[in-house]
């Protein structure tokens, strides 16, 4: 018993002398704003990068310019075409400004305000913000209008317009619980970030609608702003002004070696003070010790003792032991030091086992919440291919990408993004780390997996295997180097342009695939989201329809699937389903027709341009398309490709092809088989024209060498002219 009281006041002793030894901390007011450095315009704190007047900031972009005309003055960014007001700062990465609010048909109200531009900024609209549009029977569009070059990696150039519509309900206007359901008022997320530059447009929900023009208007707005202050429309008709929340990023120009207390490790997101600090990371000195013993419960009836970046608790000293005889002693110092290691061995190992429990119920979690269980059901049913499906682990896949670096992004959609990755074996793969959120999202991700199993053909992208235990989903596919079919359309490339037989042959090669996913897979799979981003190309420029997250199979009973929610992209979407929710093979058929249009036209699905040129048929490709075929004024909307390329009555053929598409009766369009079989035969002519040519130049050839008496290999003209049709392999250049 007295060994064991002396074994104890000898651990106390020795806690007692550690923390006596650690170093108080003095707690003081953490350092926001650059010293000597206005801290304050008004009621808003500028913390450094940001600042007030001559070197008080991180350069010119985060210079605040401080009205104080005003009795409270008011805090403005100095951007270069206009200077929003500030309304917060954060050091988070966040900073929210006023936001002009674009009106259209409004009494006493501008049309069509400018937003602000902010490239070449630091700053980028934030996808926290919502896409708010208050109107009666009209569709609001955003359109990303970002420029290359921008400073942060997020801007999203091409993205894809989010769409906002709103139906009425007369005579009352009133938002219930502050909240847009899609009657007068609609709200939706942003599906990606929009960069640096947006525009606002609105439109009829039906074409040629020629109804009483109303007030209309939308607006980006931070969404918690908008559910703590809305009230009604009208009440947010007097603002001029909204908030709105921008992401800002210091590109890691922050030097990070001389600060222990700080981490700016990352070239886009925000710096942070470590654990146990608190200040402004940005700032030299600026993070400092939080004093965790000024909480008097911090310890309890225990002493705290403060050190830097955290504290320590423990219990007051005992009565002094007496003299012990020096053996006695020096077995005690031996007992404990054997009993001190015996402790750190047992408490390390113990430490690897609860590490190693904690990381299984962690990836059994991961497992579950991302949809193992729905696949373990399906693979029970039987009907999954389990033998094409490899299970990766998600240590693998993070070192494949290099723990999922930016700088290895292909691409992002509204499903995911996409990672360029190399496994152990030297493979190159593409990894689609999902967005998963609710289990209906689950649900697109498992089925995803489900859908591509169940198929083996050459024009459809290969699934390589999937990975559940990690903290989102992740699908690995076979790497496409060649990027999307979108990007060669829209994105033209003088050294190797997109020519009228590639045209034809991708045309040919997705119908092949769409005719095969409806008529000779086991069971009908419809894919729901046919566009030109979702058809990538491969080494050798063949075609692959992607991105099967929305697909659904269909029992060979039935004709039709009904949707709760209409799904797909704007532009593609086949009206008929956007109607009566009933999604058929024929829908489809639809999104192929613009995806057809695209290729003859080179235009983009929804165009601003279009709408401000005034063209009677309005955004839509598919409208003006058709618009055009009736009025014989095809050939003046091909692309410069088609015209150089392409003989008349193929073209001719095709855009027939594509107006049968594009008709608005489902029922009045061809099938995918129809469809893959008749541009296989206007391929299939087109190469033998060629051939035919070829051969007449050949014999011309010949007839001529022998008039001067010149022997000549026929087969050197062939090898000579079959040139033509090698096709270069190149890398698309991902910007």
């Amino acid at each position: 018993m007295e060994v064991q009281l002396l074994l104890l006041d000898i651990s106390l002793m020795t806690l007692w002398s550690l923390s006596c030894s650690a170093i108080l901390s003095v707690s003081s007011s953490p350092l926001l704003a650059k010293p000597n450095c206005q801290s304050h315009c008004g009621d808003v704190e500028i913390p450094y990068p940001f600042g007030i007047g001559p070197n008080c900031s991180h350069g010119p972009w985060f210079q605040i310019l401080c009205d104080n005309s005003t009795n409270l003055p008011k805090p403005f960014l100095n951007l270069t075409d206009g200077r929003p007001e500030v309304l917060e700062i954060s050091l988070a990465g966040t900073l929210k400004i006023k936001n002009p609010i674009t009106f259209s048909d409004c009494p006493n109200k501008p049309n069509h305000r400018q937003t602000p531009n902010l490239f070449p900024t630091p700053f980028w609209f934030s996808d926290r913000n919502k896409f708010t549009s208050v109107s009666c029977g009209r569709l609001a569009w955003l359109v990303s209008q970002s420029t290359a070059g921008t400073m942060t990696s997020k801007s999203a150039l091409g993205t894809e317009p989010a769409v906002c519509l709103s139906v009425c309900d007369y005579p009352s206007s009133i938002l219930v619980n502050n909240s847009c359901g899609g009657i007068d008022c609609c709200q939706t997320s942003l599906r990606s970030s929009i960069g640096t530059t947006f525009s606002i447009s609105f439109g009829p929900l039906i074409l040629n609608d020629t109804s009483e023009r109303t007030c209309k208007y939308a607006f980006l707005v931070d969404p918690e702003w908008f559910t703590s202050n809305s009230t009604n429309t009208s009440a947010i008709a007097e603002m001029d002004d909204v908030p709105m929340v921008l992401d800002w990023t210091t590109a890691g120009s922050i030097d990070n070696s001389t600060e222990e207390n700080r981490n700016c490790t990352s070239s886009v997101g925000p710096c942070s003070c470590l654990e146990g600090y608190q200040g402004n990371p940005y700032l030299r000195g600026g993070c400092q010790d939080i004093n965790e013993c000024e909480d008097p419960q911090r310890c309890g009836s225990d002493i705290c003792s403060n050190f830097n970046g955290s504290f320590y608790c423990y219990k007051p000293l005992s009565p002094q032991p007496r003299p012990l005889q020096p053996i006695k002693l020096g077995i005690i110092v031996l007992c404990s030091v054997f009993g001190l290691l015996f402790h750190i061995i047992g408490a390390w190992w113990l430490h690897k086992v609860i590490k190693k429990r904690k990381n299984i119920k962690r990836k059994q979690k991961f497992f579950s919440l991302n949809g193992g269980l729905l696949l373990e059901q399906q693979l029970s049913s039987g009907e999954v291919n389990v033998e094409k499906i490899k299970l990766f682990n998600a240590k693998e896949l993070e070192k494949a990408t290099d723990r999922f670096n930016v700088n290895r992004v292909l691409g992002q959609g509204g499903q995911g993004t996409v990672y360029k990755g190399m496994l152990t074996d030297g493979k190159i793969v593409a990894v689609k780390k999902s967005k998963v959120v609710d289990g209906g999202e689950v649900n697109q991700f498992i089925n995803e997996i489900v859908i591509l199993s169940q198929i083996n053909h050459r024009n459809v992208v290969k699934l390589l295997g999937c990975c559940l235990e990690s903290e989102v989903p992740l699908l690995v596919y076979e790497f496409l180097p060649n990027g999307t079919l979108s990007q060669y359309i829209h994105s033209r490339d003088e050294d190797f342009p997109l020519t009228w037989e590639m045209r034809l042959r991708v045309g040919t090669e997705v119908a092949g695939a769409l005719s095969y996913l409806h008529s000779s897979a086991s069971m009908p799979i419809y894919h729901r989201d046919i566009k030109s981003s979702n058809i990538l190309l491969d080494d050798k420029y063949r075609a692959k329809v992607a991105d099967f997250g929305t697909s659904r199979t269909v029992s060979i009973d039935k004709t039709h699937l009904t949707m709760t929610h209409v799904n797909g992209t704007f532009g593609y979407l086949d009206p008929e389903y956007f109607q009566s929710s009933q999604f058929t093979d024929k829908s489809d058929v639809y999104s192929f027709g613009v995806v057809l249009a695209e290729l003859l036209t080179g235009q983009k699905p929804v165009s601003v341009t279009r709408s401000q040129e005034g063209k009677q048929d309005g955004r839509s490709l598919a409208t003006h398309f058709i618009v055009s075929m009736e009025e014989s004024c095809l050939f003046d909307i091909l692309d410069a490709e088609v015209m150089k390329g392409g003989k008349k009555e193929e073209i001719v053929a095709v855009a027939n092809l594509a107006k049968r598409c594009l008709n608005m009766k489902g029922k009045k369009r061809p099938t995918m088989k129809e469809i893959a079989a008749e541009l296989e035969g206007i391929l299939m002519s087109s190469k033998s024209s060629d051939v035919e040519h070829i051969a007449e130049v050949e014999r011309v050839q010949t007839e001529i060498a022998e008039v001067w008496d010149v022997s000549t290999s026929t087969g050197s003209h062939m090898d000579t002219g079959s040139s033509l049709y090698v096709q270069p392999l190149l890398s698309f250049r991902t910007r």
